[in-house]
């Protein structure tokens, strides 16, 4: 996301211009991994002010609140559902302030790596609105259904450390190594082999929101197809082999 000047706001030409090449990452069989970022000194201050109170504007008119639904659903939507939908690794490289709808783009992504000049803002609340694209999802099961009330109520603004300690990044590290450290874990997926990321993903994914026994089902229907895989029959010869 590069709009620096004003820390990378989801302006409407962004937000399309960065759901196009999502969707066209998304749709590469190739693609492994992506990294998601933002251009300094922000990874993204969240959703367009001057946008919102167009819709304002055009609530009086024949479309009314769908107006704003529309574009909440199918636009920030859109692009959430793209990062949790895809095979590829997606890792957001917090490189500063994440607020609102650039938080849920964080928290959307399967891996987050901060760097110590990270910020996470909420906003939401401030301005009289509801955690919105997934960030009710992902902070009640990250933080628990009370802790997520406070950090909705308080509005505090959490460093990287404190961001890591509450377990909403996976780790935090110096601001000049964020790139070079989340294109590392882009390599750890590529050093495994395609299907087990394929397959591993979708099912860690939907892993909260099944039970136990929903789980061990989704696995054991699922791990056999590995044993057919040429890549597990090598790995398990090699292992033999010592």
């Amino acid at each position: 996301m590069s709009d620096p000047g004003k820390l990378n706001i989801l302006s409407a030409a962004l937000t399309v211009q960065l759901r196009d090449a999502l969707a066209g990452l998304a749709a590469d069989r190739d693609v492994r991994a992506i990294v998601l970022t933002g251009a300094d000194p922000g990874f993204s201050a969240g959703g367009d002010l001057d946008l919102m109170a167009e819709a304002i504007d055009g609530l009086a008119g024949e479309e009314g609140a769908t107006l704003p639904w529309r574009w909440i659903r199918y636009q920030f939507g859109g692009l959430v559902r793209l990062m949790a939908g895809t095979d590829a690794l997606v890792v957001s490289a917090l490189n500063g302030a994440a607020a609102g709808v650039g938080l849920a783009l964080a928290f959307a992504s399967d891996l987050v790596v901060a760097s110590e000049r990270a910020v996470l803002v909420p906003a939401f609340g401030r301005l009289g609105l509801l955690p919105e694209v997934g960030t009710s999802w992902h902070l009640t099961h990250r933080l628990g259904y009370q802790r997520a009330v406070q950090y909705h109520l308080s509005g505090d603004h959490l460093d990287a450390a404190t961001a890591l300690e509450c377990g909403l990044v996976n780790e935090v590290v110096p601001h000049g190594e964020l790139l070079e450290r989340a294109l590392w874990w882009c390599g750890r997926a590529l050093e495994m082999p395609a299907h087990a990321q394929h397959m591993a993903l979708p099912l860690l994914r939907q892993a909260a929101g099944l039970t136990w026994e929903q789980s061990l089902v989704m696995e054991e229907f699922a791990e056999p197809a590995c044993f057919t895989t040429g890549a597990f029959g090598r790995a398990v010869e090699a292992l033999r082999r010592r």
